[in-house]
């Protein structure tokens, strides 16, 4: 069963990205990455991230959507690995890591979604905006590259098809 808490995501009391002391550490600018069997949202990630000096605010929601190569889609399962949690964890970390100056929150929903429910959400706020569309696209590649989980997807003609979001 995928752990369903926040993982490794106290925010920093000042939610700023650096301080007298220099860069404010990864692990403070990951403000959650977890993966989740009830529902996740941008709202909650945006509200994570956002501080005075964020001048960016991106955000990705990856909605289920009614169709997939030409066939009707109805419904999808996700599953995840026993792992899932600490690899979206650590590809958070990695992401922080790689764009210093950006505070980020990342969810995926595992379980029954429907047509246009959100399976993957994340937000990356950033003083500038290039900084956060250059990590929030980072994070959503490295999320679907690496991170296991599958989906099970149903089709309108009573057939069903398991797809992995890795690579």
């Amino acid at each position: 069963m995928p752990d369903t808490t926040d993982i490794d995501g106290v925010a920093p009391d000042s939610g700023a990205t650096s301080g007298p002391a220099g860069p404010t550490p990864e692990s403070e600018r990951v403000v959650f990455a977890r993966v989740s069997e009830s529902g996740v949202s941008v709202e909650e990630c945006a509200a994570a991230v956002e501080d005075a000096g964020s001048g960016a605010v991106v955000t990705f929601a990856g909605v289920v959507r009614d169709h997939d190569e030409g066939r009707g889609v109805v419904a999808l399962s996700y599953s995840a690995h026993p792992s899932a949690a600490e690899v979206i964890r650590t590809v958070a970390l990695e992401v922080a890591r790689a764009h210093p100056a950006v505070r980020l929150a990342v969810a995926h929903r595992v379980g029954d979604l429907g047509i246009g429910d959100v399976a993957l959400a994340c937000a990356v706020a950033s003083a500038h905006r290039a900084e956060a569309f250059a990590a929030c696209a980072a994070l959503v590649d490295e999320v679907k590259a690496t991170v296991p989980i599958w989906k099970e997807q149903a089709f309108d003609d009573g057939t069903s098809e398991w797809v992995a979001s890795l690579g």
